[in-house]
């Protein structure tokens, strides 16, 4: 497998094209980014931990019926994924009140749900990835009616075996964000699923150990990141 082009460089990963035109690589970085771009960091070894941590839940999810672009992790910082046509559409899955929704709501942050929400947000750092709904999808011709519906009980499905898994081993999953996209007629999770990417706290203290350490400036980002490795690698 040889690196070719660079496809595109977002906020925490780097995709390249191969020589096999149905994967892509993708190298995890330690950037750091919050409220759309506006506060900036490097988080030390972010890129290896969400490599590991994200190339972990693939493999479960994959052994759970759940179809994902992961090939392989081929280095400490780089994942062979399948190549993926993205539907533009971020899916926020929230079991408990928190970051925008307890704002949105006016709910105490850590007010549990009564049933498990399921939003959606037009991908578009221009914009700054908008709450859409499936008539906005339909409208902008984002994704078919059959393709959302595969994909909300996808997520849902991920939401089921994550809140188990985590609870095993005394997390709680707040919230989480996934990315679907197409390939060859298939719908596949994509993007990864990392402490960047989810909110995890303490099952006893509530201590978050996510980026929303960094967010809010808490300290021990570095550590919240590796206490989810040692919690998630070594089970």
């Amino acid at each position: 497998m040889q690196k070719g082009e660079l496809l595109y460089e977002g906020k925490a990963k780097k995709v390249y094209r191969t020589d096999d035109p149905d994967t892509y690589l993708v190298e995890f970085k330690d950037d750091a980014t919050a409220f759309n771009g506006q506060k900036k960091g490097t988080i030390r070894d972010k890129g290896e931990l969400n490599n590991k941590i994200s190339t972990r839940l693939f493999r479960l999810l994959e052994k759970e019926g759940i179809a994902t672009h992961l090939v392989e992790q081929i280095s400490d910082r780089e994942m062979l994924v399948k190549a993926l046509e993205i539907i533009p559409v971020e899916v926020v899955v929230r079991n408990i009140a928190a970051g925008s929704l307890a704002k949105r709501l006016g709910l105490a942050e850590g007010t549990p749900v009564a049933r498990t929400v399921v939003e959606y947000y037009y991908k578009s750092d221009e914009l700054g990835d908008p709450l859409i709904n499936d008539d906005h999808i339909a409208a902008m011709n984002l994704a078919g009616a059959s393709e959302m519906a595969a994909i909300r009980k996808t997520a849902l499905a991920v939401n089921d075996f994550l809140r188990r898994y985590m609870d095993e081993r005394n997390l709680i999953l707040v919230d989480f964000k996934l990315e679907f996209g197409r390939h060859k007629g298939r719908i596949l999770l994509g993007d990864e699923i990392s402490p960047d990417t989810c909110r995890f706290w303490d099952k006893q203290s509530r201590e978050k150990l996510d980026k929303d350490r960094f967010r809010r400036d808490l300290g021990g980002v570095e550590e919240a990141y590796q206490e989810i490795w040692k919690r998630l690698g070594e089970n």
